[in-house]
C-alpha cells in the first residue's frame, strides 16, 4: 500500500512542504532552556552578575541617599522656618563702613508683616579661659551683644543652664553658643571667663544654631551689660527679622532702606536658609559624579555579561550542532541565547537593585534621615539591566543561530 503522503508528493510535490513545519517554542520553554544553561555555569553567572549588581546597586543608592539626604533638607529648612531674613552692616558707595542705627530693631518691627526683629552687635572685647592665659593668646572665640528676644527670633534653644533674663542682660554675665563652650572648655554653668579683664561668669550654654551657624562661635552678653563694661557703642552690626512666609520677598526689598534710609547700598540683606539650600544644589553634582561612576560600572557589567555568553556559545557548538540537527530554527537557537542573556542581566540587577536600596535604608538609618528609594530608580536600574542584557546577548545569540549544523556537531 502507498503512503499517502508520498503518493501526494509524487503527484504534486506540495504536500510534504504543506506538513512540515518549523518547531516552536512556548514561553515557558524558552525560559527553561534559557535557565539551564546558566544553571550549568553557577560560577561564572555570579561573576558576570556581580558587575550588574555593582553598577544598579550603586546608581539606586546614589539615588536613594540624595533623595534622603534632600529630604531630610527640606524637613529641616520646614522646621527651622524660610522667612528669616538678616541686614548686615557693610560698606557705602565710598568704601566707608556702615553704622546700623541704634534704633534698628525698632524700625524694622513697624514693618507690617514683620513678626519677630532683633540685632546683635559685635563687642571689642578678647576673651581668655582665665586670668593666668595671656591676653594674646585667644580661644578664637567673639564677642557680641544680642537682644533678649534673640532666641525667639532664630528659633534657638538652651542646651544647659539659662538664657539672658531682663536682669542678666544689664550684668557681666554670658550665655556662649555650642562651638565656643566647647573651645573654651566649658562644660557646665557657673564657671568664669574672662573678657579683656573683666571676670564674667557662664550662666547657659546654647545648642547648635542651624540657620545662624557664626552665633556658636559667640560668647553673648546684653546690651546693656556690653554697653556698662567693655565700651560698646549700641549700634548693631546685625539685624535679624521673621515675617510671614508670603511676604518674605516684599519685606526683603524694603529693609535696608528701612534701616538706614538714603544709604540702603551698605546694608547687605541675605536668607539664611538659602545658604541651605545652596548645599542641596551643590550635592547634586557630586550625585551625578556618583551617577556617572553607577553607569560605568554597569557598562563593564554588560561587557561581562557579554563576554559569558560569547564563551558560552564556543563551548556549547555540539549542543547547538544537535538541537539544528533536531529540527531547531536559527529563531529558536537566538531565542534562546537571547533569553540566557536576559535571565543573566535580570539576575544581576535585581541583586543589585536590593542591595542598594538596602544600602540606603542602612546608611539613612545611621544618619537619623528618613529613608526615600524612588520607586523609578528601581524601576529604572531593572529596564537598564533588561536593555544592557539584550545589547550584551544580541551578538552571541546571532553567532550561535548561524552556525552549521554539520560543523557544530564536528567542532571539538
Amino acid at each position: 500500500m502507498t503512503d499517502p503522503v508520498v503518493k501526494d508528493a509524487a503527484a504534486g510535490g506540495t504536500a510534504v512542504r504543506d506538513t512540515l513545519k518549523p518547531s516552536r517554542l512556548s514561553a515557558r520553554d524558552v525560559l527553561g532552556v534559557g535557565a539551564v544553561g546558566l544553571r550549568a555555569r553557577r560560577a561564572r553567572v555570579v561573576l558576570s552578575a556581580l558587575g550588574i549588581a555593582i553598577g544598579i546597586a550603586t546608581m539606586v543608592a546614589v539615588v536613594g541617599l540624595s533623595e534622603s539626604s534632600r529630604a531630610d533638607l527640606m524637613a529641616r529648612l520646614d522646621r527651622l522656618g524660610t522667612n528669616l531674613l538678616t541686614a548686615e552692616a557693610g560698606k557705602d558707595a565710598s568704601g566707608k563702613d556702615v553704622r546700623l542705627p541704634r534704633n534698628a530693631v525698632a524700625m524694622v518691627e513697624r514693618i507690617g508683616p514683620v513678626r519677630h526683629a532683633t540685632g546683635t552687635g559685635n563687642v571689642d572685647a578678647r576673651i581668655r579661659r582665665s586670668d593666668l592665659v595671656p591676653e594674646e593668646r585667644t580661644a578664637g572665640v567673639t564677642t557680641q551683644a544680642v537682644r533678649t528676644d534673640l532666641l525667639a527670633a532664630l528659633g534657638g534653644e538652651v542646651d544647659k543652664g539659662a538664657w539672658l533674663d531682663p536682669a542678666g542682660e544689664r550684668l557681666p554675665v554670658t550665655v556662649l553658643g555650642a562651638v565656643a563652650a566647647d573651645r573654651l572648655g566649658i562644660t557646665r554653668t557657673g564657671e568664669t571667663i574672662m573678657m579683656n579683664d573683666v571676670r564674667v561668669v557662664v550662666v547657659g550654654i546654647l545648642k547648635p544654631l542651624e540657620l545662624v551657624p557664626n552665633l556658636d562661635r559667640v560668647a553673648m552678653v546684653g546690651f546693656p551689660a556690653a554697653e556698662r563694661h567693655f565700651g560698646f557703642d549700641g549700634h548693631p552690626t546685625t539685624v535679624f527679622e521673621r515675617s510671614t512666609d508670603a511676604s518674605v520677598e516684599d519685606v526683603r526689598a524694603i529693609l535696608a532702606r528701612t534701616i538706614s534710609p538714603g544709604s540702603e547700598g551698605g546694608v547687605k540683606v541675605s536668607r539664611p536658609s538659602d545658604a541651605l539650600a545652596a548645599k542641596a544644589a551643590t550635592d547634586e553634582g557630586l550625585t551625578s559624579l556618583m551617577l556617572g561612576l553607577g553607569a560605568v560600572a554597569l557598562l563593564v557589567g554588560g561587557i561581562g555579561v557579554a563576554n559569558t555568553m560569547v564563551v558560552s556559545v564556543l563551548e556549547r557548538r555540539q549542543e547547538i550542532g544537535l538541537r539544528r540537527s533536531l529540527g531547531a530554527t536559527r529563531n529558536a537557537i537566538r531565542l534562546q541565547f537571547l533569553t540566557e542573556s536576559l535571565l543573566l542581566s535580570a539576575l544581576g540587577g535585581a541583586t543589585g537593585a536590593l542591595l542598594g536600596a538596602a544600602a540606603t535604608y542602612g546608611f539613612a538609618r545611621v544618619q537619623g534621615w528618613t529613608a526615600v528609594v524612588p520607586p523609578w530608580s528601581l524601576a529604572g536600574g531593572l529596564a537598564a539591566t533588561l536593555l544592557i542584557g539584550v545589547i550584551a546577548g544580541l551578538y552571541p545569540a546571532i553567532r550561535a543561530s548561524r552556525l552549521h549544523p554539520t560543523v557544530a556537531l564536528n567542532a571539538t
